[in-house]
């Protein structure tokens, strides 16, 4: 009697696990991940100027709804400034040692 009850429980075990494997890791769409990545930019630039609460959610609306300025359209000096903004952006940088970093990265990437 045993038996039958182990093996159900075996049966049962296996097709939990295949269940398991059978789903699929979802992928974002192009689409998505360029929302994503316009999110982000968005997002950067707000921290960048110091906005806050309602200007913040205005500025963050039209962001979002803008056109994406492709870097094919940006001069050689306006793409060194998006990266090097950027960069600043990530350490978190402020005042002088913000001064000091933009003035050095660009000059870098001249």
């Amino acid at each position: 009697m045993r038996l039958p009850v182990v093996l159900s429980l075996l049966a049962a075990l296996c097709a939990a696990g295949s269940a398991l494997a059978a789903d699929p890791v979802k992928v974002p769409s192009p689409a998505q991940t360029e929302q994503r990545q316009k999110m982000t930019d968005c997002n950067q630039q707000a921290t960048t100027q110091s906005l806050k609460g309602d200007e913040r959610k205005k500025f963050m609306s039209n962001c979002l709804k803008a056109e994406a300025k492709t870097d094919d359209k940006m001069n050689p000096q306006q793409m060194k400034m998006k990266t090097c903004n950027a960069d600043a952006a990530k350490q978190n940088l402020k005042g002088d040692a913000r001064k000091t970093f933009m003035s050095t990265c660009l000059k870098k990437a001249s």
